[in-house]
C-alpha cells in the first residue's frame, strides 16, 4: 500500500484537442513507465485504447493510469474534451483530489474549459493549469493568462513563462521555459524526446521579464500567505521553498491556480508539471474527511478519514463489462479492502463479493497486476461485485455508510432502432443493457407496440459512436432511423381545480373531492414538484394523504397532454379536499386526483419544450457573415461576439433541433477552418407549428 502522502488522484481535463492525451502520453514516457511516445494521429496511445478512439484521434472513455514521479504514486485519469462526453469527466473529478487543467495556447479558453471548470468547482477540485502548444502559430501564452481570470472567475499565477514563441521556423521559436521560483532556464534536449532537462541561467535579455513576472506571483501570495507578507515587510529572504509551501496551500484551499506552459508534442515542460502534481495538489489526507449517512438513519451524518483504522468505504465511479466479471472501478475512502472479501452495497441493500483486485492501465487490468489489498486513498480496479451501479458505495458490512451518489444530465437526443430479425432481438437487448452499466449517460426503451427501441445519449457523437459499436464491435444486424429531439412538456398558465370521483361500484357509491392548484416554476427545465398544503382542517384524512400525493407523483411521470413527452417546470399543490362517510377509499382519491390532475393541466395549457444549446464559434473574420447568417436561419439567438487576434468568437443559443449536422456546415460555410463546440443550455417554448405537429 502507497504512503498516503505520497498518493496523487488526478485527472487531466480541458477543451477538445488541447492535448490532454498527449499530455498523458508524455507523463508516461518521461516517468519511465514507457519506452516510446505513443502519438495520437497514429492511434498508439495508451490511453485511446478503443478502436472508435484512435480512428477518431479524440477520448471517448476516460482512462486510469497509474505512474511514479520521485516519491510520488501518482493515479492519472485521462479524460474527453468532447461535451457529448461530459459524464465521463464528471464520475472521474467527483473522486479526485486534484486537476491538470489542459489549454491550447492558441484557442484559449473555449466552452468546454468553461464546463469543465465549473464541474471542478462544483467538486471543490483544486487544480493547476497548463497552457500548451506554444509551438504553434498564433500562440500567445500571456493572452491565454490574462483570459483565465475573468473567463472562468479564477486567480491564475503563472510560475513560469515562455523563451520564444510559436514554430521553430520563426525569428524566435518557442524554445524553453523559465521557472520563475528558482529562476532558472528550463531546455527540454529534443534528442531524448525531452526526457533530458538542462537548467540554465536565464537568458540575459528576460531578466527583466523574470523579475517582473516573479513580483507578481509574490504579490498574489502576499494575499493569501502572513507569513511570506511578515517576510516581505522586514525585508528578509523568502526562498524557493516558503514560495512552494505558500502556492501549495493556496492551490489546495482553491484560492490560487498556478499556471505552467509547453508543448506536450515536442516533449518540452511535462517534467515540470509532473513536479507540481507533488508539490502543489492535495493527496487524500489534504482533503476533507467524505461524508454520507445511514441508510436507516437518514438525518444522521457520518464522516470517514483516509484512515487504515477506519471501517472500509469507497465509491463505484466507472464499470466496464467484460466476459470474466465486470470491471468495478472503485475510489477507496477509508480503511483497507482486500482479495477474496465481502462489502455492502447500501443504495442496493445487497452484500458484494470482493474476488479480486487489480491495478488499472488505461481501460485494462495490468499485466502482473493483481493484487492483495488496497489502503484508503486508493483507486483500484475490483471483479466481483454483481448488482452495483455508477455511484454507489461500497463499505464494510458491519459500519454501514452511504455516499452522496454521482448525478449527470439528462438526454437530449434519441434514435429509433430495431433488429433485423429476431434472432437478433435478444442479442440487442443485452448488449444495450451493458452499454447502460457503462454508460450513465446512455438510456435505451423498448417500444411493445412497435417493437423499436429508442436510444438516448448527449448528442449526434454520443449516438454516432453507440451505432458503431453495435454493428463493429458486437456484429449485430440492426436498423437505425434519424436522431430525434428529446422534447418536454410544462404549463403556461395557472389553474385551480378540484377533481372528482362519483361512480357506483357495485352496491357501493364511491366518492371524494380534491382540490388542487398547478403553476409554471421559473425554471421551464425544473424537476416537476408535488407539495401538500392541505391544512389539518381541509378536509383531506391523514390515511389518504399519501395516496393523493403518490397519484399526482404518478401523473407527473406519465407525461404531459401534448404527446406524452416527460413534464418538467411545474408545481402542483394540493389545497383541500372531501369525503363522505362510506364510499371514500383509497381507489376514489387516486381518481378524484387523477381527474383534478388532468383538468388542471388543460386549463394551465400545456407548453411543448424543446432543448436550447450553447454554441461557442471561432471563426476568422472573413466568413464571420456567412457564419451570423446561417445561425439566424437556425433560429439562434447571438448573445455575444468578441475578438480573440484574428479570430472572432460567437456565443449563441440555438434549438438542438436545428443543429444535426452544424459541425459539417461550419466547415463547409468557413472552408474547415472556423471551429464549433455546444452544450446544453436548458429547454425553452417550441415555436406553435411544432406543438400542432403532435396530436393533443
Amino acid at each position: 500500500m502507497a504512503k498516503l502522502t505520497q498518493i496523487r488522484n488526478i485527472g487531466i481535463i480541458a477543451h477538445i484537442d488541447a492535448g490532454k492525451t498527449t499530455v498523458t502520453e508524455r507523463m508516461l514516457y518521461v516517468s519511465g513507465m514507457k519506452h516510446r511516445v505513443g502519438r495520437v494521429d497514429s492511434g498508439t496511445t495508451d490511453t485511446d485504447d478503443d478502436a472508435e478512439e484512435q480512428e477518431r484521434g479524440i477520448t471517448i472513455y476516460s482512462a486510469c493510469v497509474k505512474l511514479k514521479w520521485g516519491d510520488y504514486d501518482i493515479n492519472l485519469l485521462d479524460t474527453p474534451g468532447h461535451v457529448d462526453f461530459t459524464a465521463e469527466v464528471e464520475r472521474c473529478l467527483r473522486v479526485l483530489d486534484g486537476a491538470v487543467v489542459v489549454f491550447s495556447a492558441r484557442e484559449g479558453v473555449e466552452a468546454q474549459s468553461e464546463t469543465v471548470w465549473r464541474q471542478a468547482n462544483k467538486y471543490g477540485v483544486p487544480r493547476i493549469v497548463f497552457i500548451n502548444k506554444l509551438d504553434r502559430e498564433g500562440a500567445d501564452f500571456y493572452a491565454v493568462l490574462d483570459d483565465i481570470g475573468p473567463r472562468l472567475d479564477a486567480t491564475p499565477v503563472a510560475i513560469q513563462i515562455p523563451v520564444g514563441i510559436g514554430p521553430a521556423h520563426t525569428s524566435n521559436p518557442f524554445r524553453g521555459t523559465i521557472d520563475l521560483i528558482e529562476r532558472k532556464f528550463l531546455q527540454f534536449d529534443p534528442q531524448s524526446e525531452g526526457k533530458q532537462v538542462q537548467i540554465q541561467d536565464v537568458p540575459e535579455e528576460m531578466v527583466d521579464d523574470v523579475e517582473v513576472y516573479r513580483e507578481q506571483l509574490l504579490e498574489t501570495l502576499y494575499g493569501f500567505s502572513n507569513d511570506l507578507m511578515e517576510r516581505a515587510m522586514n525585508e528578509q529572504e523568502i526562498t524557493p521553498d516558503m514560495i512552494r509551501a505558500a502556492i501549495r496551500e493556496s492551490c489546495i484551499r482553491g484560492e490560487i491556480q498556478p499556471v505552467m506552459c509547453g508543448s506536450a508534442l515536442h516533449g518540452i515542460g511535462v517534467q515540470p508539471v509532473l513536479d507540481a502534481v507533488g508539490h502543489f495538489l492535495p493527496s487524500p489526507l489534504d482533503r476533507p474527511p467524505v461524508t454520507g449517512i445511514d441508510p436507516k438513519k437518514p438525518d444522521v451524518i457520518i464522516s470517514r478519514k483516509p484512515d487504515l483504522s477506519e471501517p472500509m468505504c469507497g465509491l463505484v465511479f466507472k464499470i466496464l463489462p467484460a466476459k470474466t466479471g465486470d470491471n468495478y472501478w472503485i475510489r477507496l475512502y477509508s480503511g483497507s479492502l482486500k482479495q477474496n472479501s465481502r462489502g455492502y452495497v447500501p443504495n442496493r441493500d445487497k452484500k458484494e463479493n470482493v474476488a479480486q483486485l487489480w491495478q488499472l492501465h488505461a481501460s485494462k487490468k495490468e499485466r502482473d497486476g493483481q493484487i492483495e489489498s488496497v489502503g484508503a486513498g486508493d483507486i483500484v480496479c475490483v471483479i466481483g461485485p454483481r448488482f452495483a451501479i455508477t455511484g454507489d458505495t461500497i463499505c464494510d458490512t458491519r459500519e454501514i455508510i452511504e455516499l452522496p451518489s454521482i448525478t449527470f444530465a439528462d438526454t437530449v437526443i434519441s434514435m429509433a432502432i430495431e433488429p433485423e430479425n429476431t434472432a437478433e432481438k435478444k442479442k440487442l437487448s443485452e448488449t444495450l443493457e451493458m452499454f447502460k452499466r457503462q454508460d450513465p449517460t446512455f438510456d435505451a426503451k423498448e417500444n411493445e407496440e412497435t417493437g423499436q427501441t429508442l436510444i438516448s445519449g448527449m448528442g449526434e457523437l454520443h449516438l454516432e459512436v453507440i451505432q458503431h459499436r453495435l454493428t463493429r464491435d458486437f456484429g449485430l444486424k440492426v436498423k437505425f432511423y434519424k436522431p430525434r429531439v428529446n422534447y418536454r412538456e410544462t404549463i403556461g398558465g395557472k389553474a385551480e381545480v378540484v377533481g372528482v370521483c362519483n361512480r357506483q361500484l357495485g352496491a357501493t357509491q364511491m366518492f371524494a373531492r380534491v382540490k388542487i392548484s398547478i403553476e409554471p416554476l421559473e425554471d421551464p427545465s425544473a424537476t416537476a414538484i408535488v407539495l401538500d398544503n392541505c391544512p389539518p382542517d381541509g378536509g383531506l384524512p391523514d390515511q389518504f394523504r399519501p395516496i393523493v400525493i403518490d397519484e399526482l407523483k404518478n401523473r407527473l411521470e406519465g407525461g404531459g397532454h401534448i404527446a406524452g413527452f416527460p413534464l418538467s417546470g411545474l408545481r402542483v399543490r394540493v389545497l383541500g379536499a372531501e369525503a363522505a362517510e362510506e364510499g371514500s377509499d383509497d381507489v376514489a382519491f387516486r381518481i378524484a386526483a387523477s381527474d383534478a390532475f388532468e383538468q388542471g393541466l388543460k386549463q394551465a395549457g400545456p407548453v411543448l419544450l424543446e432543448p436550447l444549446m450553447r454554441l461557442e464559434i471561432t471563426t476568422p473574420d472573413d466568413y464571420m457573415g456567412d457564419i451570423v447568417g446561417d445561425l439566424q436561419q437556425r433560429r439562434a439567438i447571438i448573445a455575444k461576439t468578441e475578438s480573440r487576434g484574428m479570430m472572432t468568437t460567437i456565443i449563441a443559443h440555438a434549438p438542438l433541433k436545428e443543429l444535426f449536422g452544424y459541425s459539417s456546415a461550419i466547415r463547409s460555410l468557413s472552408q474547415g477552418r472556423a471551429g464549433a463546440s455546444m452544450e446544453p443550455h436548458g429547454y425553452h417554448a417550441a415555436p406553435a407549428e411544432d406543438a400542432a405537429n403532435f396530436s393533443f
